[in-house]
């Protein structure tokens, strides 16, 4: 069951000045996003009743985000890409002090912490883009509520997320994937966790709540914080050599130093990278938070899933000619986990995270797709919760998406340890007061 709140809180290309001033990371992301929006777009801003305001050309996304990655990772060079680092490192240290300060507020107490009737769990991570947090959520509700079960508790729980790019009566990608991930929970999509956990206990009797992406989110108090971090881009790049850097400069929504705050960290994708990295970025991790427990994880394909077939073995499209496309934080990670399944994959296209598909984006894939003569056009879960294909065209070219489970693969009874003692007496103290 997904709830949304009554009102929607997404502007696509608005940033209200308030939450500037209330220090809200969010805003300040997307200010980042602001500064660089590929070489076919551009951008001015201004302000007007309170909001800043982007204005791109009719039928520009936000921005470009793989020309961005490359830009800060220093991978496109000339004249103008040099002056945009180059402003983009004098923004960086404005934006690390305001971060730092708003800790420090909330570590201090001066700014108001709220503290929910029953326990939460928070899962986030410092970087932007896709780190794995959905599926973990979607393995840590499944996990919480077995545990509950076999103490023949009856455990209710609460997914608490933004819905980033919700609007009011439509399915967002995320909270989608999650009520179909969890059914047996509540999703409610409200950006204000304050008001969606207290929604989730009055309205839903919600026994445990998990907060998506909340690690930022320091209003609404927890009493675990697991992080995920993507091991091909741990610390908001591919590679070990360069050094972290925070927005806008970098992908790091706060200074690494903030994994202080982590109770667990979960390593995701650990397969997709060369196996003696991941020791040195555990390393690392410790080297920053010496107590964390550091769980490694996999994004394992299951099989691929179309509108007219619940389940395709994998094996059964070896020798198919695939095209494939996401709008993901990842683009790079969905389009190796297919080259690792030894598919035959003929093309492929990119949008940005989050992307709002149109029937003309659709036709586009499509036609690109017959071109090159694909016996499959194939994208992520996330994608397929918003790109329907006309009827005609599934006719032509199977369209699907390959579903994907996450598989704790090392430090999984540690994990579940701590999750139980963090959580599990608590809610058997509610549920004695409840009688």
């Amino acid at each position: 069951m997904i709830k949304y709140a009554k009102k929607s809180f997404y502007y696509p290309s608005v940033v209200p000045i308030s939450n500037i001033l209330a220090l809200k990371p969010a805003a300040f992301e997307s200010l980042a996003a602001l500064i660089f929006c590929g070489k076919k777009m551009r951008f001015r801003v201004v302000c007007r009743a309170g909001y800043l305001v982007e204005r791109l050309p009719k039928g520009g996304d936000d921005l470009d985000q793989n020309n961005y990655r490359r830009l800060i990772w220093g991978r496109q060079n000339g004249f103008w890409a040099l002056v945009l680092r180059f402003f983009l490192n004098l923004v960086a240290p404005v934006y690390s002090v305001i971060i730092r300060l708003r800790n420090l507020f909330y570590s201090k107490g001066w700014l108001k912490i709220y503290h929910a009737d029953v326990p939460v769990v928070s899962v986030g991570n410092i970087t932007v883009g896709g780190t794995g947090k959905t599926p973990f959520v979607i393995w840590l509700c499944c996990r919480i509520m077995q545990q509950a079960e076999l103490k023949n508790q009856n455990c209710n729980c609460a997914i608490l997320t933004r819905g980033y790019k919700t609007k009011k009566g439509r399915l967002s990608d995320e909270p989608a994937i999650l009520a179909k991930g969890c059914p047996d929970a509540k999703v409610i999509v409200n950006p204000d966790r304050v008001a969606a956990s207290v929604e989730a206990v009055n309205r839903f009797a919600a026994d445990v709540l998990i907060m998506d992406d909340g690690f930022q989110h320091r209003r609404l108090a927890r009493d675990l914080d697991i992080v995920t971090v993507d091991a091909t881009t741990p610390f908001g790049s591919s590679k070990a050599s360069d050094e972290p850097r925070i927005l806008p400069a970098g992908l790091l929504r706060e200074p690494v130093s903030a994994l202080k705050r982590a109770d667990a960290v979960v390593l995701t994708r650990c397969d997709q990278i060369d196996e003696a990295r991941l020791p040195q970025i555990e390393e690392k991790l410790h080297q920053v938070s010496p107590n964390v427990k550091i769980a490694r994880s996999i994004h394992e394909a299951v099989c691929v899933k179309s509108l007219t077939q619940n389940h395709i073995n994998i094996e059964q499209l070896k020798g198919k000619k695939i095209f494939a496309f996401c709008g993901i934080g990842n683009p790079n990670a969905f389009l190796s986990t297919v080259k690792d399944l030894k598919l035959d994959l003929v093309g492929s296209k990119i949008y940005n995270d989050h992307h709002c598909y149109t029937e003309e984006c659709l036709t586009d894939i499509y036609e690109e797709a017959r071109y090159l003569q694909a016996d499959l056009i194939l994208t992520t879960q996330k994608d397929w919760s918003k790109a329907i294909l006309p009827t005609s065209a599934e006719k032509d070219i199977m369209f699907a998406y390959l579903a994907i489970e996450l598989k704790i693969i090392a430090a999984e009874d540690e994990l579940t340890s701590l999750i139980e003692d963090k959580i599990s007496c608590k809610i058997s103290k509610n549920q004695k007061g409840k009688l």
